[in-house]
């Protein structure tokens, strides 16, 4: 690539970091976030999200923007102004009722419109439903800036593939899928990606093309959870363990090895209402793909139901108990608790009137008090429980020594399947 390049990074978040700090081993980049205390504690060369390592993050930073290799990162819209590709990486949650919210995409558009010059490119990576970077943003992109698409500027989608907490998937190392608003910026799009993704590039054809691969990708991993989601509530039902039956069928070579579980996070317990918002507009109700999500979403009330009938059959008091709760992150080893869905079985926990603990090492407490109005604690209680649940794996909570934490006669439920016999019961 020739032409002298220089990125803008809008959303510091789980994506926007480790690509913003990804591409600055090679370009000149300008992180931007509106949120003040991110970018300050960024500076300092602190990552909360602990997605990016401390010592690589310091290694790539710049005091101030410039032609330099480095990352500067910063929350004034005037030091992204010079850049000429524009890498838009914020949320795409649902509201209340599960419909997309597209404000964070509208409002980073109108940032980027307002700075927006001839021959820019716009890269959108935000999970969306086929249409909304042509239909959606790119307007908002030409009201502001009054330029014209493909005539003065150019836009892209590249959807990420950021799997938080994950050391090992690093965006490097997953193919990355591209694409551009004329077959010439597609091929832009794609060489900018392929310099930094060591895993490769797959260019689309088309913008909808990968906006539709990336929506359905999380949706085909929501179904197949939904699947043995509802496997497991008919095997408890025969007295059969899940985790073996799932063990002796993945003997077959061609068996996908999901787990039952809790689907919650950012974006396989909301993609999936993208894409059928989308296909209600043309017309068609989608069936599995609702069906999954409504499966999976009652999964926080048949854990507690499971936990309730356990600790009654040991003769344990439901009305009062107290019970731990191990983890409040939607996943294993991070710190993330947007649309986690152990709140749910904390819900119905207290609804039996049972007292809970949680106890997260990762969770940020004020995040989960301003979220849920639920109390967490960062360090391992002192006292004794009735009833344990390991709700999420994290690494610190393999190391337990659960016996220092239950009462004489307690319960101790994983939900993850992962602390073997010495569990009284597995989803």
């Amino acid at each position: 690539m020739n032409e002298d390049i220089k990125i803008a990074v809008i959303g510091l978040g789980y994506v926007g970091l480790p690509l913003a700090r990804l591409f600055a081993t090679k370009y000149p980049v300008v992180g931007f976030d509106i949120n003040k205390s991110r970018v300050d504690n960024l500076k300092s060369g602190i990552d909360s999200t602990l997605e990016v390592d401390q010592y690589d993050l310091q290694k790539v930073l710049v005091d101030k923007p410039n032609s330099q290799i480095g990352l500067y990162c910063t929350s004034s819209s005037t030091d992204i102004a010079d850049c000429n590709y524009f890498i838009i990486t914020v949320p795409t949650p649902v509201d209340r009722n599960n419909r997309p919210d597209l404000t964070p995409l509208y409002k980073s558009s109108e940032t980027v419109g307002k700075i927006l010059k001839k021959g820019d490119i716009v890269i959108y990576e935000s999970t969306v439903y086929p249409g909304v970077t042509e239909e959606q943003c790119v307007p908002v992109l030409e009201n502001v800036s009054g330029l014209k698409l493909n005539i003065d500027f150019y836009a892209g989608y590249s959807p990420e593939r950021i799997n938080p907490g994950d050391k090992e998937h690093t965006v490097e190392k997953i193919l990355k899928v591209t694409s551009g608003s004329t077959p010439e910026i597609g091929l832009k799009v794609d060489a900018l990606y392929k310099s930094v993704i060591t895993a490769g590039t797959h260019l689309a054809p088309t913008i909808k093309v990968a906006e539709a691969a990336k929506v359905i990708e999380n949706s085909q991993r929501d179904i197949n959870i939904a699947f043995v989601n509802e496997l497991a509530k008919i095997f408890n039902l025969m007295n059969i363990d899940t985790q073996e039956v799932l063990a002796a069928a993945a003997t077959k070579w061609n068996f996908l090895p999901f787990k039952p579980g809790l689907v919650g996070g950012h974006c396989i317990g909301v993609d999936p209402y993208y894409l059928a918002q989308r296909a209600q507009e043309f017309g068609y109700h989608p069936e599995i793909i609702l069906a999954g999500r409504r499966l999976n979403d009652s999964m926080g009330e048949y854990i507690a139901s499971q936990v309730v009938k356990l600790m009654i059959k040991k003769g344990i008091s439901v009305n009062g108990a107290n019970l731990l709760m191990l983890g409040i992150t939607f996943k294993e080893n991070c710190p993330d608790v947007r649309n986690t869905k152990i709140v749910d079985v904390i819900k119905s926990l207290t609804e039996y009137g049972i007292a809970v603990t949680i106890f997260d090492p990762l969770a940020n407490i004020k995040e989960v008090k301003e979220e849920y109005g639920l109390t967490t604690i960062n360090s391992i209680p002192k006292e004794k429980f009735d009833a344990i649940v390991l709700g999420v794996a994290h690494a610190e909570f393999l190391k337990l020594n659960f016996s220092e934490l239950q009462k004489d006669n307690s319960l101790l439920y994983d939900v993850k399947g992962v602390l073997g016999t010495i569990a009284d019961n597995r989803l």
